[in-house]
């Protein structure tokens, strides 16, 4: 990046093609994403150079081949070298769904066409596939503003803190030293194992560990499953109505619960309503429960639950895992059992849960999904539901159906792989699509309830861990007994740190709520599971990480900017990453160094560097390292190489 002097406020206008700007009730935004009271309009910037005479919008269905309707925009300026057009969306002739429009351009060069390119926007000669899309959401639940601010803490219950919960359900020979090295692994891809092997991590542990948990800036706790199974993972329920004894049962959740409240932190459960163990109340293949279960008789009361192709051994399987059964919720019975008075998500939330994530929610229905959240609202108004959505969620596909997590009556919020990929891809790789994606179309698809939601990560239980992500070495064709044994070089673990800082600056101080793996802000290290899973290493955490997260903590505690306030990508390129949050009152900035040299950043009026406090008008950032300023929305900006 060459040096650059520019207004903050100018900045929609350094791309040479064009800009397309949307207003919701007067408010400007980038986000195609309405709510179907607000007015909607729309802006189409372009160069004067392309002698444009008209403008035209051509609305098409949800599948791109339809076409609904079109819009002729009218000029309304000339702005900083460009021709600016605007009309109304009729939102009415959509309603409550997803639609694309192309942008059709009458020139002197003759018909040329403005389409979308992952975030850039590109002209054509050439008709192009409708790339900009478009969606109206009709929300049922006001439930989200107790969450803004915070930070997610993800907890995967067996590996995180005993506590003084004594008695063990686990035989002996079972439970593990803390610390000690994992035991169990499939050999290749799709081994069944029977993951039975514990550390002994309980609820009661994590209410021991409430004021750790806070300091991060905590105020959801995102507990793995904890539903009565065999297994250390717990997604092979035994029984939904039973919290599993060797976590403390019941009891200790109840407690949790109570004692988090104190502190001003919620629990967020894993539902996992998809399937079920084979070994539980309701399939009973090893006829360890009293009930009789779908594998026992077909007279059982849970048989159409499941589908069997050839009774009683050919039934179908997550992904072909036998020992995980799949359900069907929108059977009537199996349905009714989550959601009915006294039903699982009945006896929870009563509880005081926040809510739910969603496991394997693309296998779930968009009506049951609905259900479940109407359910929770219905209990308590503030209840919250996320899903496991590992793409963009506001147009996922999903065998075959469209689904509608953001129109409303679902989700309010999913998993954000695509930020996580992203992340790693630019500051490992310099890779800038990636992130440009996750930065402009993932945020920009979103309802801005949703968005303000999003459950932002760097990793999770099915990932390798984010500080071996970013700097150990490649896993690609190590088998597991490699990538069991193997820790990173010194030089590696540095590298790893210096980019996990600069990756969780970005995380939190973007629009929604970043979620932190636990012990990942202590430096845990290691590859897929099981090795993403080892215990939290009490006693030998590493401080500067986590001195850092607290203070990242801290800042968004004390900003409101990052709770819901307005968000630009600025500028991207394989060096340099700027992007700015602001609110009537505020404008502050990310700013990442991924390039190879030191460089300065000069304001026009004075910053403050939030991370520092120090407050002047010229700032260094390091190579590799990042800043976030609060300024006046007046400065100009001037970074020097």
């Amino acid at each position: 990046m060459e040096n650059n002097r520019f207004r903050l406020s100018d900045m929609d206008f350094l791309s040479l093609v064009g800009k397309i700007v949307y207003y919701h009730n007067n408010v400007r935004s980038e986000s195609s994403a309405f709510e179907i009271d607000e007015k909607a309009r729309i802006e189409v910037c372009m160069p004067r150079i392309i002698g444009a005479y008209g403008v035209r919008l051509i609305f098409y269905d949800e599948n791109r081949r339809e076409e609904l309707f079109s819009l002729a925009l009218s000029w309304s300026d000339l702005e900083h070298g460009f021709d600016v057009y605007n009309s109304y969306i009729p939102i009415k002739k959509i309603l409550t769904g997803l639609c694309y429009f192309s942008i059709e351009i009458s020139s002197v060069f003759g018909i040329i066409y403005l389409y979308n390119n992952n975030g850039i926007l590109r002209f054509s000669k050439k008709i192009q596939e409708p790339s900009f899309q478009l969606s109206v959401s009709d929300f049922e639940f006001d439930n989200t503003s107790s969450y803004l601010g915070g930070v997610i803490y993800h907890i995967f219950v067996d590996r995180f803190y005993r506590g003084n919960f004594r008695k063990s359900f686990v035989q002996s020979e079972k439970l593990l030293n803390w610390g000690a090295e994992i035991p169990e692994y499939p050999r290749y891809a799709g081994e069944p194992i029977k993951n039975d092997y514990f550390y002994g991590g309980t609820l009661f542990g994590i209410e021991d560990k409430l004021e750790y948990i806070k300091s991060l800036g905590v105020n959801i706790i995102y507990l793995s499953p904890i539903f009565k199974s065999p297994s250390n993972h717990k997604y092979d329920t035994s029984d939904y109505m039973e919290v599993d004894e060797a976590f403390g049962g019941d009891e200790a959740l109840k407690s949790l619960i109570a004692k988090a409240r104190e502190h001003g932190i919620f629990i967020l459960l894993d539902g996992v309503f998809n399937h079920t163990g084979d070994d539980s109340v309701y399939f009973n293949k090893y006829g360890r429960f009293e009930s009789v279960g779908a594998y026992e008789s077909p007279e059982s009361e849970y048989y159409s639950w499941y589908e069997f192709k050839k009774y009683p051994d050919d039934y179908v399987c997550w992904w072909g895992i036998k020992i995980l059964p799949r359900i069907n919720p929108d059977v009537r019975d199996c349905g009714d059992y989550f959601l009915s008075d006294g039903g699982v998500i009945d006896k929870y939330s009563k509880m005081g849960i926040a809510g739910f994530r969603l496991d394997v929610a693309d296998e779930l229905s968009d009506a049951f999904i609905s259900s479940v959240k109407r359910r929770l609202c219905t209990n308590n108004g503030r209840s919250i539901l996320y899903g496991e959505v590992w793409e963009d969620g506001s147009n996922k596909i999903a065998y075959g159906v469209r689904k509608k997590y953001y129109l409303g009556k679902e989700l309010d919020g999913v998993m954000n792989y695509p930020i996580r990929s992203g992340i790693i891809s630019y500051l490992r790789y310099g890779k800038t699509e990636p992130l440009r994606y996750a930065l402009s179309e993932i945020i920009f698809n979103s309802p801005k309830r949703i968005r303000d939601m999003q459950m932002n990560l760097l990793g999770s239980h099915d990932t390798l861990r984010i500080l071996t992500a970013l700097g150990g070495e490649e896993p690609h064709g190590k088998n597991n007994e490699y990538l069991r044994q193997k820790r990173m070089s010194s030089s590696e673990y540095e590298k790893g740190k210096a980019l996990l800082l600069s990756a969780y600056t970005v995380l939190a101080t973007l629009p929604g709520i970043p979620c932190i793996y636990y012990g990942d802000e202590v430096g845990c290290e290691g590859y897929s599971d099981p090795f993403n899973r080892r215990t939290f290493p009490w006693g030998m955490e590493n401080f500067e990480i986590l001195d850092y997260y607290k203070k990242l903590g801290k800042i968004r505690r004390q900003n409101s900017v990052y709770k819901d306030g307005g968000y630009k990508l600025l500028y991207l390129d394989s060096s340099f990453l700027i992007f700015s949050r602001f609110n009537k009152k505020s404008l502050f900035l990310t700013v990442v160094n991924n390039g190879d040299k030191d460089v300065n950043i000069r304001f026009s009026k004075e910053a403050t560097d939030l991370l520092s406090g120090c407050k002047e008008e010229l700032f260094e950032i390091k190579k590799t390292t990042s800043k976030i300023f609060k300024t006046s929305k007046n400065s100009f900006i001037e970074l020097i190489n």
